[in-house]
C-alpha cells in the first residue's frame, strides 16, 4: 500500500517561499498527484498537482505554485511563492490511480486512495 509522508512546513512571513515535499513508498508515476489545503474552519481544497507532465492548479495558487517530482518519483514537491495570509493551512499530498479523471476532477476528494499526515505552513502579515 502506497504511503506518503509530508515534510517542509513552517512559518513564514507574507512574500515568502516555502517547498513542502511528499516522499512516497514507491514510485508513483501510475498516480497522479495533488496538494490540498484546508485553511482554519474551512473545508479541505486542491490546490496543485500534476498527471504525466501535466500540471494543474487553482485560480488562487496560479502563478504562485507549482509541482514537481523527482526522477525516480517518489518524492514530489510543492514549491509556494510569494505567500499569503490566507495560504495558511495544513497541506496534504494525495495519490490516486491515473486516469482522465485526475485532469478532469483533480479536486474530488474521493478520487484519492492515499492521503499523507499532512504538514502546517502558517503565513503571517
Amino acid at each position: 500500500q502506497l504511503q506518503l509522508v509530508e515534510s517542509g512546513g513552517g512559518s513564514v512571513q507574507t512574500g515568502g517561499s516555502l517547498r513542502l515535499s511528499c516522499a512516497a513508498s514507491e514510485s508513483t508515476s501510475q498516480y497522479c498527484i495533488t496538494w490540498f489545503r484546508q485553511a482554519p474552519g474551512k473545508e479541505r481544497e486542491g490546490v496543485a498537482g500534476d498527471y504525466y507532465l501535466t500540471n494543474y492548479t487553482s485560480d488562487s495558487a496560479k502563478g504562485r505554485f507549482s509541482v514537481s517530482r523527482d526522477n525516480a518519483e517518489t518524492t514530489m514537491y510543492l514549491l509556494m511563492n510569494n505567500l499569503k495570509p490566507e495560504d495558511t493551512g495544513m497541506y496534504y499530498c494525495a495519490a490516486a490511480p491515473g486516469g482522465s479523471h485526475c485532469y478532469t476532477d483533480w479536486r474530488l476528494e474521493g478520487n484519492y486512495y492515499y492521503w499523507g499526515q499532512g504538514t502546517r505552513v502558517t503565513v503571517s502579515s
